[in-house]
């Protein structure tokens, strides 16, 4: 099994859409999101595993 098998669906979803419909501008916007959205999760990941 591929690990790409074990996305969640909608992520699944998200990597076909970028891959075949996405235009630069929505790219540009779905980096900026997921980065703060992954750097906020690693932020809150570390504190609690520091506690």
């Amino acid at each position: 099994m591929k690990e790409f098998d074990r996305f969640p669906k909608v992520m699944k979803k998200l990597v076909r859409y970028i891959k075949q419909e996405a235009s630069l501008e929505q790219l540009e916007q779905f980096k900026k999101e997921l980065d703060h959205a992954m750097e906020k999760r690693i932020v809150m990941l570390k504190k609690t595993t520091e506690n």
